[in-house]
């Protein structure tokens, strides 16, 4: 009778939950079987671990083996336990000695033959385990993941016989390709925009105002009037993440099984889904609990073009997740959250034609048609979005115009980064993020103008909310000045930008 006892994670979410693996040999007919909420792939681990363990040449104890995996309650999927299954195998069998992995965390899945293979959502782990102070052991495959991470503590193995090895006699285990210490400096550095977006003066200032504070932008515009081209630009202005925010990024992406780019790890994430995608496709959830575009846009740009084209109840879903910056999924056997902190980039026609309020294209809408279409977005929607503006289509002259004056996006993009360093530094956040008693700490009016504002409010018949994105938006006008306190004409350009003549009536 033998009792071992091996530590593994599983994922709640992008939370790495620890597990404990307890083996148990007893007396009686031989048996295998495996308890603790298990699903059907853990279940499937028995054969994988009997037959890894017989091919790699150690044995497979002709006992009643019980194997428990604690919390009873957490549901246990996918094949990351296998490793550490097979590891306590040995250990309950004497193969191994007890107190070799104390401390040691283990994730990986076996094939029949003992190699181990990549499992997804390891991110979150070790990161967990660095918070712990445990090592953790993955396979090779995962070694892009244990790089990015930086975790000293980590170790990779090609399979179960080369890890005993290292166990039994201290062999060494694969070597990590890039030095821990050469990721640390590595930062995305974004060219240029290599198109230049000629005219569109209001749309330019209002991008780099979004920019720069965070803020959720709309563009309504005919076809062609460049849209798209500065959404762009606008992804192309923000700067790199840093090491936290990149990790954010990278547990998530991690968890949703996507690649790990050892180069681009720093890149500010875009996510552009159809106006097709359903609503558990952009908020996340499923049979599985995997994030939605809104997640995988965490610490970067949600960009939602055709934004009219969107079923309503799949725009409605966003609203609070740019209120909170995340996302709950709840289900009849779970409930989980994911981060969701994006910045909303939206585009789209003025009606179904395209062509409403186009001087050189005529509208073939009706009025009805036009208002079921821009119905489409809801009131409570649009009170989330800070900068509404028109793109208008630029003339024949304008398009053709030889010389035009560039502009500098090399001296906005450092402007950008300056007042965003300068929010960071004064409150830790950016101004798009201030709520409650931070608005009156960090964004005073004084008196003519806020009852400038109040009458504005009146008028405009604003909700509180769309004051208080005007205030902030003024905030960071005022951030990009260099002025300390926000004066009359910062707050009377934060308020034009929410007097859109096409859909102002819905903000109403």
């Amino acid at each position: 009778m033998s009792l071992a006892i091996i530590l593994s994670r599983a994922l709640r979410g992008i939370e790495a939950v620890k597990v404990t693996v307890e083996t148990h040999l007893s007396g009686g007919l031989p048996a295998f079987a495996i308890v603790g909420l298990p699903e059907t792939v853990v279940k499937e681990s028995k054969e994988r671990v009997r037959c890894a363990i017989l091919n790699s040449g150690f044995e497979f104890p002709k006992h009643r083996i019980t194997v428990n995996l604690a919390p009873a309650e957490l549901p246990k999927a996918g094949g990351r336990y296998d490793l550490a299954i097979a590891l306590s195998i040995l250990m309950a069998s004497g193969q191994l000695d007890k107190g070799c992995l104390q401390g040691v965390e283990v994730l990986g899945e076996l094939a029949l033959d003992g190699s181990v293979r990549q499992v997804p959502g390891v991110v979150p782990a070790i990161l967990a385990a660095a918070e712990a102070q445990h090592h953790i052991v993955l396979p090779v495959a995962n070694s892009k993941e244990l790089l990015l991470v930086g975790y000293a503590r980590g170790a990779c193995t090609n399979s179960l016989l080369e890890y005993v090895r290292h166990l039994l006699t201290n062999s060494a285990l694969p070597e990590l390709e890039i030095p821990v210490e050469g990721l640390e400096d590595t930062l995305t550095q974004i060219e240029n925009p290599p198109i230049e977006v000629r005219g569109q003066l209001l749309a330019k200032r209002a991008v780099e105002i979004a920019a720069a504070g965070g803020h959720n932008l709309l563009m309504i515009g005919p076809p062609g009037s460049g849209k798209t081209l500065l959404a762009n630009t606008l992804i192309s202005l923000l700067p790199s993440l840093n090491k936290p925010e990149a990790l954010e990024v990278a547990a998530i992406n991690s968890v949703a099984r996507l690649n790990v780019d050892m180069v681009n790890w720093r890149q500010r994430p875009s996510r552009n889904p159809h106006h097709s995608a359903s609503s558990v496709a952009l908020v996340g959830g499923g049979s599985k609990a995997m994030p939605g575009e809104i997640s995988l846009a965490h610490r970067g740009v949600l960009f939602l073009d055709e934004l009219a084209e969107f079923k309503p109840g799949v725009l409605d879903a966003l609203r609070e997740p740019l209120e909170s910056g995340e996302i709950t999924v709840s289900r009849a056997n779970y409930r989980v959250k994911f981060p969701a902190r994006f910045q909303l980039l939206a585009a789209m026609n003025p009606c179904p034609c395209g062509y409403a309020s186009d001087p050189q294209t005529e509208c073939r809408c009706s009025a009805d048609r036009i208002e079921r279409y821009l119905g489409k977005l809801s009131g409570p929607l649009l009170d989330r979005l800070d900068i509404m503006i028109e793109v208008p289509r630029l003339s024949q002259a304008e398009l053709l115009e030889h010389n035009p004056q560039a502009t500098d996006w090399t001296a906005i993009r450092h402007r950008i980064a300056e007042c965003r360093q300068h929010q960071l530094q004064r409150r830790g956040k950016l101004n798009c993020e201030l709520a409650g008693i931070e608005l009156e700490n960090y964004c005073q009016l004084d008196k003519s103008s806020r009852e400038m504002l109040a009458q504005t409010m009146e008028k405009l018949r604003m909700s509180a909310r769309a004051t208080h994105r005007i205030i902030k938006m003024a905030r960071t006008i005022a951030d990009l000045e260099q002025r300390k306190n926000i004066g009359r004409e910062q707050l009377l350009e934060a308020i034009s930008y929410r007097r859109n003549r096409i859909i102002g009536s819905l903000t109403r």
